[in-house]
């Protein structure tokens, strides 16, 4: 009976629905040994890693000093910068704040003062999918978007790996970096008593005169989960074949949390 309740979970997992949307891969893992738990779809395919780039944005801001605790520096919101996210955007944000509700122009204020060749080198020796950080051809973008549809991407399978590293202080970052990460990230307690801890990320392919296509959005939602002396890292990938009312990512972040107790306790 228990075999047959996570094929059928794997089922739904990987379901497509040709006018609609599927989910590319699903990979769960032990954040230790990373032994692979659970694992559908194509979780070897590059993609642009949207918002889920400001785990790694994070880890290099706390390392440099550029940020330096959960509420500080608090940035004002000013006149032209991107406000796409609506009211959250148009306010004073602290780190904290910037990576619950996915702040845009906060990464860009960090990525200008960082620069495009530090970046590119922290995320070469992160080993972060193929740490590229150029930007759209020709359009010297790269600390505007490179990871937003652009240049950067990284496979679900690269993001498990990237969270376990993280998680057991394997990253060229100091260990404080690493603490302070993983402090601002939104967690939420399951029924099943296990503590998870997620990013979203959600983008939209350029069409070729240069507008977003808001059909075929990407959609993520990567992190880890804890339950006594358990843990595990996790990564789900959307890409939609319509527009919906809702985004790819957080249709991701709902249908993992609801999989997720089956797919570890399988």
């Amino acid at each position: 009976m228990k075999t047959l309740l996570f094929a059928s979970l794997l089922v739904l997992a990987v379901s497509v629905h040709p006018a609609q949307a599927k989910t590319v891969c699903t990979v769960v893992a032990d954040a230790a040994g990373g032994r692979v738990i659970a694992k559908t779809g194509d979780c070897e395919m590059r993609v642009t890693p949207a918002s889920t780039f400001k785990l790694a944005l994070a880890l290099v801001g706390f390392d440099t000093g550029i940020i330096k605790t959960a509420n500080s520096p608090k940035l004002p919101f000013k006149k032209g910068y991107v406000e796409w996210g609506g009211d959250n955007w148009r306010q004073d944000t602290t780190p904290k704040r910037w990576m619950k509700y996915s702040v845009v122009w906060y990464s860009q204020q960090m990525t200008r003062q960082l620069g495009a060749a530090a970046i590119t080198d922290y995320l070469t020796r992160f080993d972060y999918g193929n740490a590229d950080f150029s930007g759209d051809t020709g359009r010297d973008n790269a600390l505007e978007r490179a990871w937003i549809g652009s240049s950067l991407k990284i496979s679900p399978i690269e993001q498990a790996r990237f969270l376990s590293r993280m998680l057991h202080r394997q990253l060229p970052v100091k260990r404080s970096a690493a603490d302070l990460t993983a402090s601002i990230v939104e967690a939420v307690t399951l029924d099943s008593g296990w503590l998870v801890r997620g990013k979203t990320g959600l983008a939209y392919p350029r069409r070729t005169d240069g507008s977003f296509d808001r059909a075929r959005g990407t959609g993520w939602f990567v992190g880890w989960a804890t339950k006594g002396d358990r843990q595990v890292v996790f990564a789900r990938l959307i890409k939609d074949e319509k527009r919906h009312s809702t985004g790819a990512s957080r249709r991701a972040r709902a249908s993992l949390l609801k999989d997720l107790p089956a797919l570890i306790e399988n």
